[in-house]
């Protein structure tokens, strides 16, 4: 028997073994178990070259010591198959638990395997000469190849069955590593001479290598630093197998180098890339081009770690204490508080944004009030859209009285949903959210579809009323096909354009103000009309009428209370109606809950008046009752 091939194999091993150890490496799991086949086939392929010469020189030894090299070596393959099921297991189970309990029944059969393997017979078949051993056989051997079979079935049915949790080039690699293996087996049976596993299996690990395992693949290549790959699989590991760890997030604002002049600030910025590459007692990674996360492992001290890093920061760079860099900090003392490195970097944003208007230069440590708040939002979000789902929007309708016209001759559509359990939930409690998230569009078109449905089964001059208001959202005010979408709902049911009137608030007139008005102009050509909402709060200002084609203005509920409790709001407001008249728009007075106030509003010409004074919102089926036995 030849071992050249086997050497190949050796020294392919051993050069791949130099490029690894070369690279800078975060402790990965699959990194350890990568190692762990690495080491299991270098041990086969050894052991596979020392039976094959203690076979070859059998007379120089102990038949019992040649038979137990030959077995060692059918064990080793045993060994390889395990350590190439463990890198699986470790890429599909991160949490400790759940890894240990699925293993544990293939270390049963190792040690079955290895058990079966030395206590069994070999057979040497000989050369036609009887000069030379050719190959071993014999229960031995068969028994090892089929406890190895076990392993390469079960690896087989976890890249099928687990397709969807295993890295797409992970999964590509194992397979080809796993055909090679095969491949070079039957070679071997059928040309004994060919002795290629040991080889096979060195061509395996390179394609592991390659494709996934090269440590300079975490490296950012500006930096040095680990990039954000790594980062996320770091903290999923932590996360994985349930160990706490401190965490603080470095952002590099536009103006956190404004102190640093524009020809110092790249090696500026390499100066301080290569101070968190060499902390020893922490893991700097490179997220975005301005946002580094440094892992602390030992919670205990990492808030004094922290103090010095940002002491570090305070004496200056490139030589000089005026050359400051001010970044923002925010400081998670124990990552526990989530359950995920998605639910950290969710929580990292949440943080950022809630602290977007004093975030310059400031240390952030992340309390349990801002977890909990966070928590809230998310549970608030999945009550969402379990309700956009499950068909739990519903609309309600608060009456509008014409003080012209002594009746009500509209009504202002308001979005409500229902939790699980049935209970309305209040709107202040899931709009913003909802808006923040994106999910007000949908909601929106939700609710103008209901909407259009209601006055398609219940006609409006059937009930004395003119339209139906309907707002709009920041968001949807900057929704390109928000006129499309609303022209195609009102053909669907048929809607008159003149039964709906759509409400934009002030601020939705300063964001993407130029699809506003081109989605406005659609459907005025289309026949619907607008009002602007809530004027009164904010920057409101009269410039926002007459920039907008509406018809209607909106007092918002504060702007009429303050009418009635401070005497300077009464100028204002005498003079905002008397303006609004002059333009021959009408006004909308919100928020009017007593007679007192419904006779003043009336008085000071205003047309319609929407309030509790007459109704709360009301849900479909009381709507209509209320308008029967308003009707005049």
């Amino acid at each position: 028997m030849q071992i050249q091939i086997q050497c190949c194999g050796i020294v392919l091993m051993l050069v791949l073994l130099y490029f690894y150890m070369r690279q800078r490496r975060i402790s990965l799991n699959t990194q350890k178990a990568f190692l762990s086949v690495y080491l299991a086939t270098i041990i086969c392929i050894t052991v596979d070259i020392l039976s094959i010469e203690a076979i070859q020189y059998r007379y120089l030894f102990p038949e019992v010591f040649v038979k137990f090299v030959a077995k060692s070596y059918l064990v080793t393959l045993i060994i390889v198959a395990f350590s190439a099921l463990t890198y699986m297991y470790v890429d599909i189970y991160t949490k400790r638990s759940i890894f240990w309990q699925k293993i544990r029944k293939y270390i049963v059969l190792v040690l079955v395997g290895a058990l079966g393997a030395f206590l069994l017979p070999v057979y040497y078949r000989y050369s036609e000469d009887g000069t030379e051993v050719l190959y071993t056989y014999g229960p031995s051997p068969y028994f090892t190849y089929g406890v190895a079979l076990i392993f390469f079935c079960a690896i087989f049915y976890l890249l099928r069955r687990e397709k969807a949790k295993i890295n797409p080039r992970r999964r590509e690699a194992v397979y080809i590593w796993l055909i090679l293996w095969i491949a070079a087996s039957q070679i071997e049976i059928m040309f004994t001479e060919y002795l290629i596993v040991g080889y096979a299996g060195a061509i395996g690990i390179m394609v592991l290598y390659l494709k996934l395992e090269n440590p300079e693949t975490n490296i950012d290549r500006n930096t040095g630093l680990f990039n954000s790959g790594a980062l996320y699989q770091y903290t999923e590991q932590y996360y994985g197998w349930e160990k706490d760890f401190s965490i603080l997030v470095i952002n590099f604002e536009n103006n956190s180098y404004q102190n640093v002049p524009l020809k110092d600030r790249d090696s500026v910025k390499m100066e301080i890339a290569e101070y968190l590459l060499h902390m020893t007692d922490a893991s700097a990674f490179k997220n975005s081009e301005d946002e580094f996360f440094i892992i602390l492992a030992n919670t205990d001290t990492a808030e004094s770690r922290v103090d010095e890093m940002r002491k570090r920061f305070q004496s200056g760079w490139g030589g000089s204490d005026t050359c400051l860099v001010q970044p923002c900090w925010i400081f998670l003392p124990h990552s526990s508080v989530v359950d995920s490195m998605d639910s950290l970097l969710y929580l990292v944003r949440y943080i950022r944004q809630e602290n977007k208007d004093v975030f310059e230069s400031d240390f952030l440590c992340i309390e349990q009030d801002s977890i909990d708040k966070m928590n809230k939002e998310k549970e608030t979000e999945k009550l969402i859209a379990e309700a956009i789902d499950e068909d739990r929007v519903e609309v309600y309708f608060q009456p509008i009285f014409s003080t012209k016209e002594q009746r009500f001759t509209s009504a202002e559509a308001l979005v409500r949903i229902r939790d699980n359990k049935g209970n309305i939930v209040p709107p202040g409690v899931f709009i913003d959210i909802a808006e923040e998230s994106g999910m007000i569009l949908k909601f929106g078109e939700i609710v103008f579809e209901k909407v259009c449905q209601f006055i398609q089964e219940h006609p409006l001059e059937h009930c004395g009323m003119h339209y139906i208001e309907v707002n709009l959202s920041v968001i949807q005010c900057a929704y390109e096909n928000l006129a499309n979408d609303y022209i195609r709902i009102m053909k669907q049911y048929g809607t008159d354009p003149k039964n709906i009137n759509l409400e934009i608030t002030e601020s939705a007139t300063t964001n993407a103000k130029k699809v506003l008005l081109d989605n406005m102009r659609k459907l005025i050509e289309f026949g619907v009309t607008f009002s602007l909402d809530d004027f009164g709060t904010g920057q409101s200002n009269l410039n926002y009428i007459v920039d907008m084609p509406v018809n209607i203005v909106k007092f918002d509920k504060s702007m009429t209370n303050a009418y009635f409790e401070n005497g300077k709001a009464k100028y204002v407001m005498d003079a905002a109606i008397h303006m609004i008249h002059g333009m021959n728009l009408q006004i909308v007075s919100e928020g009017i809950e007593t007679l007192e106030q419904y006779r003043v509003m009336e008085d000071l010409g205003i047309r319609y008046i929407q309030g509790y004074y007459f109704s709360k919102p009301l849900p479909e089926g009381e709507f209509l009752d209320f308008l029967q036995k308003n009707s005049l």
